[in-house]
């Protein structure tokens, strides 16, 4: 009888152990699967974060409260995670082709955070049911890739004539050549690649904080009368541009956003003002995610067109107008102006770099703080940072050389802010997504098309006439083709061009530096501006 009760109770025991364990192991949200992390922690294995990158790859991959199978996640409200508003009640899947992020692996189950722009899911995955897509490179390494992109770009250059004839930059050929291996690498593998963005920023801004520093008011008195002719022309062939970019990309029933940086974001930017406007681009509001691809692609499209363009429509005005060129004979001998010829060398020291570097980095501390003044004090008017950089720039040049206390090293700065763009360009063009422009690829042929011919008919008709109708307006409409579609270097190469075949032109020389090299961005980011408030 002893036994029989005994059994029985043991019985009874063993039903309830088990049925308590069943209990356990179904119920989602209940002690079994709290804590069953905890009890097994040990057993975790964390992903390094160069690999932590995957997608999705069953159509419904659901999420688990713990890496257990019958710890199946019930539907929960979500949260913002700026304002921790409640947004609605959501299931606890993943669909095919969500990125998420792996944070360490137990068995066959991967513990990942997935992120929306406003929401974030915790919590595991089978491990079939996700890949590596994504590979991420730390600092170190992207330093190491951008140089290299640079070395790269100096080879090749150094072995293709036609790339030294048109003045292709070193950083847009080497990273053209690597955005085509990234691509590569996709389309075969579908695994993406991500740098450690920390240096762009910086980089961006010391350039154009050079910018600002090499400006000087007292050389602008040399450029006299033509100097403000000429940034008037200038300054309408902005509006212009953007006429013709929104314009077009409306008519396709394309991102406005793509004419904006088909017109004098890139056009009459170039590279570096595209990069910083589709950095902007990428944020709130716009959320254009493919701003930076059609950025570079638009940037290089102009400055290779610029190239081309005007040396052809300086000898196309000069055989037209029959045009003289003024005091010839007397220049047989000496065929170079002031800006044509370098001057006696001041040579680059350890304390000169530093006082350099100083001014740089000073600027960029009162442009950033004037930046985040200005969004909380006029958060309806807006600039980029860089704009604030370069204003600053200007300020801190003229007030230091005006007081005699610092007269800025022009060639250091230039040295400091082509280094800054250099890296900059490099690391802009090598993660350039090559695949998200297949599809915009018609809209931006159109656009560019009609960019470079408008450009044909505005330095032929208005340039020139405007400017004087004689020699040296010829060679200011090349220089105008330079950095109307390119850039500052193009248009001295163009005019360079002209000058070493026809004769000087002084004027040209001092005019479309101090234009092309200081106000161009900075009226540009104007029109870009208040283009910007009509669009948006």
């Amino acid at each position: 009888m002893k036994k029989a009760i005994f059994f029985l109770l043991l019985s009874i025991f063993g039903l309830s152990s088990l049925y308590a364990e069943s209990i356990s192991a179904t119920s989602t949200g209940n002690e079994s699967c709290q804590t069953f992390i905890l009890k097994n922690s040990k057993n975790f294995e964390n992903v390094p974060a160069w690999r932590n990158k995957y997608s999705i790859t069953a159509e419904e991959a659901v999420l688990y409260s713990a890496p257990n199978s019958e710890c199946q996640a019930s539907p929960v409200a979500r949260y913002s995670l700026s304002e921790n508003d409640i947004l609605q009640e959501t299931s606890f899947t993943l669909k095919k082709g969500m990125k998420v992020e792996v944070l360490s692996q137990y068995g066959d189950f991967l513990s990942v955070r997935y992120t929306d722009k406003s929401f974030e899911l915790l919590g595991f995955v089978k491990a079939e049911d996700a890949k590596l897509s994504g590979i991420n490179f730390d600092f170190y390494f992207t330093l190491v890739c951008i140089v290299a992109v640079l070395i790269l770009g100096r080879i090749i250059i150094n072995r293709v004539k036609i790339l030294q004839d048109y003045n292709i930059p070193e950083p847009v050929v080497g990273g053209i050549i690597a955005a085509i291996g990234i691509l590569l690498v996709y389309k075969m593998f579908n695994v993406e690649f991500s740098f450690n963005s920390s240096l762009k920023d910086p980089l961006m801004l010391a350039f154009f904080t050079s910018i600002g520093l090499s400006a000087d008011f007292a050389s602008l008195k040399k450029g006299g009368k033509m100097l403000s002719i000429f940034l008037v022309v200038v300054v309408g062939l902005l509006f212009l541009q953007n006429i013709v970019g929104v314009g077009v990309s409306h008519l396709m029933g394309v991102e406005p956003l793509i004419g904006m940086l088909g017109g004098s974001i890139t056009m009459s930017g170039g590279h570096g003002t595209g990069s910083a406007w589709a950095t902007e681009f990428i944020k709130e509001p716009y959320n254009f995610g493919a701003a930076m691809e059609v950025a570079m692609a638009c940037a290089t499209f102009g400055l290779v067109m610029g190239g081309i363009i005007g040396g052809p429509v300086a000898r196309f005005l000069i055989k037209r107008h029959n045009l003289k060129i003024p005091g010839a004979e007397h220049n047989k001998d000496n065929t170079h102006g002031g800006f044509e010829t370098p001057q006696q060398e001041r040579l680059i020291t350890p304390i000169s770099f530093v006082e350099s570097l100083a001014l740089i980095a000073i600027a960029l501390l009162l442009g950033n703080l004037l930046s985040d003044f200005m969004k909380a004090s006029v958060p309806s008017f807006t600039l980029p940072t860089f704009v604030y950089c370069l204003f600053l720039g200007v300020v801190l040049r003229n007030v230091l050389s005006a007081l005699n206390i610092h007269h800025v090293f022009d060639r250091e700065v230039s040295v400091l802010g082509n280094v800054s763009l250099s890296l900059f360009l490099a690391f802009a063009m090598m993660t350039v997504n090559l695949w998200e422009l297949v599809a915009l690829a018609l809209p931006m042929v159109v656009i560019l098309g009609i960019q470079a011919i408008m450009m044909i008919f505005y330095a032929i008709f208005v340039t020139f006439r405007f400017c004087g109708k004689d020699y040296d307006a010829a060679v200011l409409a090349a220089g105008h083709c330079g950095f109307g579609l390119g850039a500052t270097p193009t248009a001295m190469v163009n005019m360079q061009t002209v000058t070493s075949h026809y004769g000087p032109s002084h004027m040209a020389f001092i005019i479309v530096p101090l234009v092309g090299a200081f106000f161009i961005d900075l009226v540009n980011a104007l029109v870009i501006q208040g283009t910007l408030s009509v669009l948006f």
